[in-house]
């Protein structure tokens, strides 16, 4: 079977440097907010081009605390994206905001700045863009909306480390970008881990407690925080595959590019843009025969997967919403059709002539 991301493989390339790393965090005894922590939050902060990173648990927690740490809650509405993993609405409704969905852009997959436009009330505090697969959003057409209607830009950059957005780092354009180390990640972990990044002092005084229950000074609370650390082993391993991202992207860009050669004029493929403005944590493609064509791989040994089979505003823990089917077509209508094809570095390009 050809996976959809070989981890194995992947682990095999740095296999010495990574069991050195690990070794010498346990040799030292320091686990939790320690030195390799801190040097990833300086590594990727730079990377991205932000003053600022702070280490948390997961790409999840992420955004949750960006939420918090901008003050948003109960009566506030935040727009976002339905084309999306769970979590983009999941922490807007558990901060107990109220998640507005807007329609997507057919082709590109992120939301529709026009339907963003549409979906602003009084009520409106921020948007959540969702940068999704890889691929830079509209971002200048976002921030423009947001800074005249004075409303807090928060990047969900979980899928689009390394991304740029006319020549700027995604994560860095709005207040808050925020990014997920998961292992089938670009960049991944060995288990969950995430970075926020952002270039305000304010806000970054208020992540370093919320992420910390509350706290600078130990037994010592300015507010009601959370526990969400990155650790020190997960720290370790990411600073020793962050050395090779900016490599591995150059070579799932690579791959795209030879997978749109060769499926031209067969299924629908998605656009290889300029340098780093797509870099391919997914490679989607769309058909009408999406169901069965997954069928044929699976019996020919080739995984594939669907992202996403279900619209959040059409996901049973939102229908208290009141959104119903038709109300958002084009999100529903891609995640009829969509279909991600097996992408990494380590994938050959003998198994991806087969695929």
């Amino acid at each position: 079977m050809i996976p959809m991301v070989d981890l194995k493989e992947e682990f095999n390339l740095f296999r010495d440097e990574l069991y050195e790393a690990v070794k010498e965090v346990i040799e030292r005894g320091a686990f939790i907010l320690g030195d390799k922590g801190k040097q990833l939050e300086v590594e990727i902060a730079k990377y991205i081009g932000a003053r600022y990173g702070i280490g948390v648990a997961n790409g999840t927690d992420a955004l949750f605390l960006s939420l918090k740490a901008c003050g948003i809650g109960p009566g506030d509405e935040v727009i976002t994206t339905p084309f999306t993993f769970f979590a983009t609405g999941e922490v807007i409704a558990n901060i107990g905001a109220t998640p507005v969905f807007v329609d997507i852009d057919e082709k590109k997959y992120n939301m529709n700045p026009a339907k963003v436009k549409e979906a602003i009330t009084s009520k409106t505090k921020a948007i959540i863009v969702v940068h999704l697969f890889g691929r830079a959003a509209e971002m200048d057409s976002i921030m423009e909306l947001a800074k005249k209607n004075s409303l807090y830009v928060i990047e969900d950059a979980c899928q689009a480390i390394g991304t740029k957005y006319k020549g700027r780092g995604i994560g860095s354009i709005g207040n808050i970008g925020c990014f997920s180390f998961f292992p089938s990640k670009n960049l991944g972990a060995f288990g969950d881990a995430g970075m926020i990044v952002t270039s305000d002092d304010e806000l970054y005084e208020r992540l370093l407690l919320l992420r910390n229950h509350g706290s600078s000074v130990r037994y010592h609370h300015s507010l009601l925080g959370y526990n969400s650390r990155l650790d020190e082993i997960q720290a370790a391993i990411l600073l020793v595959k962050f050395k090779f991202l900016n490599d591995f992207i150059e070579k799932r860009i690579l791959i795209a590019k030879r997978y749109n050669e060769k499926l031209k004029g067969i299924v629908k493929t998605p656009e290889v843009l300029g340098h780093f403005e797509h870099t391919f944590h997914q490679y989607c493609i769309e058909t009408s025969e999406r169901d069965e064509l997954m069928v044929a791989l699976e019996k020919n040994g080739v995984a594939s997967a669907v992202y996403y089979p279900i619209p959040l505003h059409l996901q049973e823990a939102f229908r208290y919403l009141g959104y119903r089917k038709g109300d958002l077509p084009v999100a529903e209508k891609v995640a009829e059709n969509i279909l991600a094809l097996p992408i990494g570095p380590t994938l050959s390009k003998e198994q991806q002539d087969y695929v």
